[in-house]
């Protein structure tokens, strides 16, 4: 059984826990980002494989497509985390704005997918696609509309996927609300928030790596997204 998984976009928040979690449990994790950190290093001490990618390009995918190409011959899984959360605004441009939103969010993934195919079949085990979306691909969000549409489009990915690479490969969503805070977000937009939800807590980056785990684990679930939501559909 293969032991490499890739996590893009897997040096911050979510992903950086959920990176930090599987090597630990042994897996061979790259990591893909895509502006420098000072804590890189870091990361790469504790054994973590750094490679730069910027998804928003053509080039970008092409180049880390080709990278894994050329140093795997076979994968564990893929994990894709990488995001752009960008709002619509009135001096935008709101082309290059869903353009920009559906190539990081859905292209990106789509043609890893297919690149990365042989590398996720070439073991007698089972591999695992996960796809990051999130809350707002079912409900849309008025704010952030071109990124709602291209988490929804990422989600539908998930049932073709899985449905085209069974039984081989198991493709699944997870799809988060409120999971952590930012540092500059308020008391006030805090507690806000964390009505939202049926729970109202903030259960922090480790509900999503439990969420990963699950799916890594289970030898029987494919085609589903995983809501870490707090009861917010039921609000």
């Amino acid at each position: 059984m293969p032991n490499s998984i890739i996590i893009t976009g897997g040096t911050q928040r979510l992903g950086l826990a959920i990176a930090e979690n599987l090597c630990k449990k042994g897996y061979e994790v790259l990591v893909s980002y895509r502006k420098n950190h000072d804590s890189h290093q870091q990361l790469r001490e504790k054994g973590l494989k750094l490679v730069q990618a910027d998804f928003s390009t053509q080039g970008g995918i092409d180049d880390f497509i080709g990278y894994v190409k050329q140093h795997y011959c076979a994968l564990r899984g893929i994990i894709h985390n990488a995001s752009d959360w960008a709002a619509e605004s009135d001096d935008g441009e709101p082309a290059a704005l869903f353009n920009r939103m559906m190539q990081v969010h859905a292209s990106a993934p789509y043609q890893m997918n297919l690149a990365f195919q042989s590398l996720l079949t070439q073991s007698d085990g089972v591999t695992d696609i996960i796809h990051m979306t999130d809350y707002v691909h079912e409900k849309g969000s008025k704010k952030h509309i071109a990124y709602a549409a291209s988490k929804a489009a990422l989600h539908n990915l998930t049932l073709s996927f899985a449905a085209s690479l069974a039984p081989k490969v198991k493709v699944n969503s997870i799809a988060p609300a409120l999971l952590m805070f930012n540092e500059h977000d308020d008391d006030v937009y805090k507690q806000k928030a964390l009505k939202k939800s049926l729970l109202e807590i903030c259960p922090g980056a480790q509900e999503a790596v439990k969420a990963v785990n699950f799916l890594l684990d289970s030898d029987y679930v494919t085609g589903r997204t995983m809501s870490l939501d707090g009861g917010r559909h039921l609000k």
